[in-house]
């Protein structure tokens, strides 16, 4: 096998994990009877300027759009800054997207090095700017299969 340092480990590739867990989250959501459609095409943007984005999960009713990361630590416990970045764009579009959706960020419950800080504590404490105040966050903890609603 080739050498993937970007490459989730044991996992035939990192777009497989993103669909994987997409799926998981469809079933979470549909478990609570809420049914979500995968790549919810939604027009977004600033005022009347408006262009379809697909999110990751949504609905029409009732009104909601979900974005999934799949997102761990670096295997050294360093920032993923580039998965920063994609976080704040998933920001950005939930700011623009109509007022009146539930805003859901789904991922996964990752401390770094296994105890510290979660990856999810670190980024409202760092990019708390970025975040619109009503975009609820949801993290999965693969080892005990708990959701944890901050």
């Amino acid at each position: 096998m080739e050498d993937r340092p970007h490459q989730r480990k044991g996992s035939i590739s990192n777009a497989h994990v993103g669909a994987e867990f997409e799926k998981f989250a469809m079933e979470f959501f549909r478990a609570r009877s809420i049914p979500l459609v995968k790549n919810y095409p939604l027009k977004i943007g600033i005022s009347d300027k408006k262009k379809k984005h697909c999110f990751d999960l949504g609905s029409d009713t009732p009104q909601i759009i979900v974005e999934c990361k799949s997102h761990k630590w670096t295997a050294g416990g360093k920032v993923p800054s580039a998965k920063m970045t994609t976080w704040n764009e998933a920001m950005l579009y939930f700011h623009l997207a109509p007022k009146e959706y539930r805003k859901i960020f789904f991922t996964l419950h990752d401390k770094r090095n296994g105890k510290g800080e979660t990856l999810v504590s670190y980024y409202k404490r760092t990019y708390s700017h970025l975040i619109p105040e009503n975009v609820e966050f949801f993290e999965y903890d693969q080892e005990t299969g708990d959701i944890y609603k901050e």
